[in-house]
This record gives C-alpha cells, structure tokens and sequence, in this order.
C-alpha cells in the first residue's frame, strides 16, 4: 500500500540552497551537524533544482543526500574526513536500525533499504532484553519482531556501521561527495553556530565509561538471543549478536571522567570488576584479546526546545544527542532526514518561483519538521538517560541480616529476598512494555 508520505522523486522545484556542518567527535565525545538555507534566484534549468550543501559524511548526512538525490534535487556532501568510512567504526560497533528507520529508509530508495538489510544481522527476531547480571536470568524481554511483523515492516537488525556508511556513499555517488573539504559560508567555528542559537551548551558526561570487545562464540549459544543486557550496580555490559559467531560485547563501568586509561590491562580490570557476574559476562570478556578492548566516556546532550531559528536547523546528534545504551541514535537520524525531506517538498511545491518562499514560511516548515518528530526524540532520549541512572542503583536482591535463632545457633545469619522494588518494575514493565515497544518499533509513519 503506498503510504501518504512517500517522498516524490520526481520533484524538481525552484532554486533552494541548504548549506550544513558538521563538528567531528572531539575529546568530549560532541559530534554535530546542522543545516542552513538560503533563496538564491536564477534563470537557468539547472539553479531551478533544489539546491542542497550538506557538511558531514555521517549516517544522517549521507542519507539525507540520498533522499534528496532521489526527489530529483542537486546535492553536494562535503566532508572534511571520512571517519566512519576509515575505521571509526572499529570504535563505536555496529549500529542498530530498528524496523521504523529500514521502513523510511525504503520510502527514500527500495535498493537501497534492500543492500543494507542483506548486508545487515537480523537480531529482532530472537529474545532481546534486560537481564539479572549475577544469575544471567532474564528480568524483562523486549519483542521487535511482532510489531513488524503486524505493520508488515523490516525487522530490526544490527550492520556494521563503516560497510552501512560505505553503501550510502555508493549510493549518494562519488560525484556528490567530496572528501577532504569543509563548508566555508558557515562560521568557521561550528561551537558558535550552536551557541548562537541556544547559547553555551557543554555535552554531559554520562559517568559511565565504555569498553567494548569482539568475541568469538557459540553458535547455538548465539541463536538464544539478538542482545542481551546484563544489569548490576554501577555497571551494566551488553552483548550484541553481529553475524558469524561473533559477538560484540560494551561494558559500562561507573567511572569519574578523569579516571586513568588503561592502555594494556583492561582486560584484567574488567574480569575483576565482574567476577561474581554469571559465566555468560565473564566468558565473553576473557575470551576477547587484550589489545581489541577499547575505551571511551560516554557523553549525550540536554534536549532543547527547539532545534533551529529562521533558516538554520540541526538534525541528528546535534539537536539530540542520545546515550547509546539502547541503540536508537541510528534510527533517529534516519527518521530526521526522511520527515525533514518531507517538508522540505512540500515547501517547495507550493511555490513556482523562488523568490516567494520566505524566510518566515521556512521556519515554519522546519517548526513542523520538530512538531513531528519532537515527542518521539524526547521520550527514547529520556528512557536512555534514566536507563543509565536505573542501573547505577540496580540491586536485585536484599540481605536482611537477622539474630541468632535460640537453640538452633549463636551467630547472626542472613536471608536473601528478591528486591521488592525490583518486583515492582518487572510487573510494571510486563505491563507496559507492549505497546511502548509497538510505539518504539514501527515509529512514525
């Protein structure tokens, strides 16, 4: 069934140019990208197109270039250094992209969805979910795979971020992206182009550190789960299925941002830290070689009320930068750009000449962009913020330490009871996790 927002890719409106920036992940982990408009008035067939510049080579700037490309739009992609493309991968892991964002993405280019989703890992099919640390026993199952199964979408499923970016850059075309090349209309510091719309905004430690390793594994042990997050005291890991016995594992340790880096010896750290863990954390850490542990703090930014003024609008990590434990800054980047592109259109066919669309008519398409996609961003960047907070208080049993029993002892002993407050959110959760995750799932369509 064709959906009522399927981008039109035989659009070719009047002159409209978009220009953008991107700020690279610095030492406190801030990666930005933003994107300016300005009418510029021609005669020729060619400046009727609408123009788009983007600045950044990232997931949202690579596809967004194709959803423009493919309504018929002229674009140009300059990236200063192509990261991802040249192993920043190897630190970050692969990205989820949950059933919403591979949807929208085949609304943008069906060929496109369908080389992403072959070369992808499907992990929704199988138990996903939270998990007791020390037992390995599940606290709460997460289901992706009914939901899409219901609207009749892609299930969600894992790929590895650099081969996810090197098909987007195929599919843009090496004629639209320019490597090694900045934006030079923008203020040269991007800091301030934030600042100046939001004023001075520092990106928040998390107080979690993220080390995180490939292992090989168990087939079969592998088939029991797509990812599986283990829940402590001031520490969770992750163990994610990523295709042909492997797994990738993200420890999250409670740390001051200042803590020292462990060149060598993360290893040993880690297997101290959760010794008393079940068998399943401790053997995917002491089977990852030593020197493939790698470290990184973990940042995110407060929400603002808005994500742009007159012409200028962020999208992706800058308007909402999310922790990564539930894996949804992907997604998310995804939806901007297809809804973002939908306003953008419909803009422009309202208009047979350029010089009507003003200034005040853009701000509202992208206040309209935010309305849509608002709520949704707020609410998964909230759960990630208080997922992090949960889990530095997580305990899942109580020791009630009792008197000596007449005639039977002379010492103190102690009995064990399950955590009532965990109770509690497990029956709250087996409540409402259904339909939060129907909501997470299939997303906006």
């Amino acid at each position: 069934m064709a959906s009522p927002h399927n981008l039109s890719l035989n659009v070719c409106p009047q002159s409209l140019r978009l220009h953008g920036f991107r700020q690279k992940r610095s030492s406190k982990g801030l990666m930005s990208e933003a994107i300016k408009c300005e009418s510029r008035s021609s005669g020729s067939d060619d400046e009727k197109k609408l123009k788009i510049l983007i600045s950044g080579g990232g997931i949202a700037g690579l596809v967004f270039a194709l959803a423009a490309k493919r309504s018929g739009f002229d674009v140009k992609v300059f990236e200063k250094d192509f990261t991802a493309v040249r192993g920043e991968g190897r630190q970050r892991g692969p990205i989820q992209l949950l059933s919403s964002a591979l949807a929208l993405l085949e609304r943008i280019d069906r060929d496109v969805a369908r080389e992403v989703m072959e070369a992808g890992y499907v992990t929704g099919d199988r138990n996903n979910g939270l998990a007791d640390g020390r037992t390995g026993e599940w606290f709460v199952k997460y289901d992706f795979l009914t939901p899409a199964v219901a609207k009749g979408v892609p299930v969600t499923r894992v790929i590895c971020r650099m081969e996810l970016q090197s098909l987007l850059v195929r599919a843009v075309g090496e004629d639209v992206v320019i490597n090694n090349s900045k934006v030079m209309d923008f203020v040269s510091d991007a800091n301030k182009v934030r600042s100046k719309l939001f004023g001075p905004q520092e990106p928040k430690y998390s107080n979690f550190m993220c080390y995180t390793g490939i292992t090989e594994c168990d087939p079969q042990y592998l088939l029991q789960f797509g990812y599986k997050v283990f829940l402590g005291t001031n520490q969770f890991l992750v163990a994610l299925d990523i295709g042909k016995g492997r797994m990738q594992w993200y420890a999250f340790v409670k740390e001051a941002r200042e803590s020292p880096v462990f060149h060598t010896g993360n290893k040993n750290m880690l297997l101290q830290r959760y010794r008393d863990w079940c068998d399943e954390v401790v053997t995917v850490i002491r089977r990852t070689h030593e020197d493939t542990i790698m470290r990184r703090p973990i940042y995110d930014t407060d929400m603002v009320t808005s994500w742009g003024r007159d012409r200028v609008i962020l999208v992706g990590d800058a308007a909402h930068a999310m922790l990564p434990n539930l894996g949804q800054g992907g997604s998310m980047a995804i939806e901007d750009c297809y809804w973002l592109m939908v306003e953008l259109q419909n803009l422009a066919q309202t208009h047979l000449m350029l010089s009507e669309i003003s200034s005040d008519e853009l701000d509202l398409a992208f206040r309209r962009f935010e309305k849509k996609r608002m709520l949704r961003v707020r609410t998964l960047h909230s759960i990630c913020r208080m997922a992090s907070v949960m889990t530095s208080g997580y305990q899942s049993h109580l020791h009630i330490s009792l008197p000596p029993l007449p005639l039977f002892t002379n010492e103190y002993w102690s009995l064990k009871v399950k955590h009532p407050g965990m109770v509690i959110a497990n029956q709250a959760l087996l409540l409402a996790l259904p339909k939060f995750m129907d909501w997470v799932v299939i997303g906006q369509h």
